[in-house]
């Protein structure tokens, strides 16, 4: 019969699977807890909840960062080049209080459209 390992020979503890790294404490609330078990129980085979978390985080991480101030920018530039075509399209003959009427309806477009957009999903950021 060959000789068991002695406790000091095997080493205590249980073994390293990610290697050294920083812990990191992190509170996940209940209904967000509940997504990432539905989710890991999906997955063949299952990963831990550390190891599907990790996972999120290098995709997350790994796809195009977009910088936000940069769409509000793009978005008031937009704004101002519709104000300045609609300027030109309203008739300057008529009283100011009217014309801006007219530019205002020009740039948010006709009632039918509106509504449309009004029923489209926002979209995701």
């Amino acid at each position: 019969m060959a000789k068991s390992k002695r406790a000091s020979e095997r080493g205590r503890g249980r073994p390293k699977t990610t290697g050294k790294g920083e812990l990191i404490g992190v509170r996940i609330l209940p209904p967000l807890l509940k997504k990432l078990d539905a989710w890991i129980n999906g997955q063949v085979p299952r990963p831990s909840r550390p190891e599907a978390i990790r996972g999120f985080i290098k995709r997350g991480l790994a796809g195009p960062w977009r910088d936000r101030s940069a769409g509000k920018r793009k978005a008031e530039k937009a704004s101002e080049l519709a104000a300045r075509a609609a300027e030109q399209l309203v008739d300057q003959s008529l009283p100011p209080e009217e014309q801006q009427r007219r530019k205002r309806a020009l740039i948010k477009g006709p009632k039918e459209f509106r509504d449309i957009r009004e029923d489209l999903p926002k979209p995701k950021r």
